[in-house]
């Protein structure tokens, strides 16, 4: 089998063109030379994905790659940064193939799904390590926004709007969907779970118009909350207004489609409050991008969340009594 510095030269070396986007020394030193923009602020996120905690183990090797950058990356988004440089902790275990050739397949894959998305966003990978141990991959993350123009979970008030960019359960549906055997990658709800898609253009665009915002990675309620607290407001939810994924209440039925939708998690679209004033600037930024923006509730002083169900879904928690 491969040793480290084989596999990593072979497999997960970036190329040469995305060491000239601000990278002086990338990998094969101690550590790498980044070099910022005057007058930016660095944003820097951790995302650490498990085999079979955070996907499945058997998902393909391409796919695997492209999540765990993926879900990374929807935290810079969140924040309104553009991307620019990550690095990548690969754990794997070294007995997990046959031979040579089938190793040699799934880090090919798997090295071919995370660089694809580093190039579409223009991220160079700068670094990184792997070791021997059972499946995981630890993503940091880098982005630039400019100085003051960030944005934050703080910032909502009262009387601000809620929307959502995209559609929401599409993680939730297509994990219950590969549970239940479906293994075309390119159903709807299993394009969403295994290959989600960072909004960062989305965060950009959103810079000095949304007063807060975050991704939705834990369900839509729970990462409310997060927002709520942060900016000491209640919300008063439309649950009629929430937008449901391609093929959602078809695989799951209405009840189901709806706790989805509320309580799934892993959509990685963004959540954002903003003034009623700013709603037609903010769809029409996103409309150049093919993004839909839909408002489903407002922020209110009273604490806590109205609307909703009693027994709705709070979202994902590790080390929570029955999650991993």
């Amino acid at each position: 089998m491969f040793g480290e510095f084989e596999l990593i030269e072979r497999f997960l070396k970036p190329a040469p063109a995305a060491l000239d986007r601000g990278v002086a020394l990338g990998g094969g030193d101690d550590a790498a030379l980044l070099v910022p923009q005057a007058g930016f602020e660095l944003t820097v996120s951790v995302d650490t994905s498990n085999a079979d905690v955070h996907f499945p183990s058997e998902a393909p090797a391409r796919a695997i790659g492209h999540r765990a950058l993926a879900v990374a990356l929807s935290d810079l988004a969140a924040m309104g940064a553009r991307s620019r440089w990550c690095l990548m902790a690969l754990t794997h275990p070294s007995d997990a193939f046959e031979d040579e050739a089938a190793a040699a397949r799934w880090f090919e894959d798997f090295g071919g799904g995370f660089h694809a998305l580093c190039e579409r966003h223009q991220t160079a990978l700068a670094g990184g390590d792997v070791t021997r141990g059972p499946l995981g991959i630890s993503v940091t993350v880098m982005g630039e926004v400019p100085k003051g123009q960030a944005l934050t979970r703080a910032g909502a008030r009262p009387g601000d709007l809620i929307a959502v960019t995209g559609a929401l359960g599409g993680g939730a549906g297509g994990l219950t969907l590969w549970q239940r055997g479906e293994r075309d990658l390119a159903h709807p709800l299993l394009t969403r779970y295994l290959l989600p898609e960072p909004r960062l253009e989305a965060g950009v665009a959103l810079r000095g118009i949304a007063s807060a915002a975050l991704d939705i990675s834990d369900g839509l309620l729970a990462d409310l909350g997060h927002l709520r607290q942060a900016s000491n407001v209640g919300a008063e939810l439309d649950i009629g207004a929430l937008p449901a994924a391609q093929g959602l209440i078809e695989a799951l039925g209405e009840y189901d489609a709806q706790a989805a939708m509320l309580g799934g998690g892993d959509d990685y679209e963004l959540l954002v409050t903003l003034a009623p004033g700013e709603l037609e600037k903010a769809r029409q930024a996103l409309v150049e991008l093919g993004i839909a923006l839909t408002v489903i509730g407002r922020c209110c002083q009273a604490p806590g969340v109205h609307g909703v169900p009693a027994e709705a879904a709070q979202g994902w928690q590790h080390f929570h009594r029955g999650q991993s």
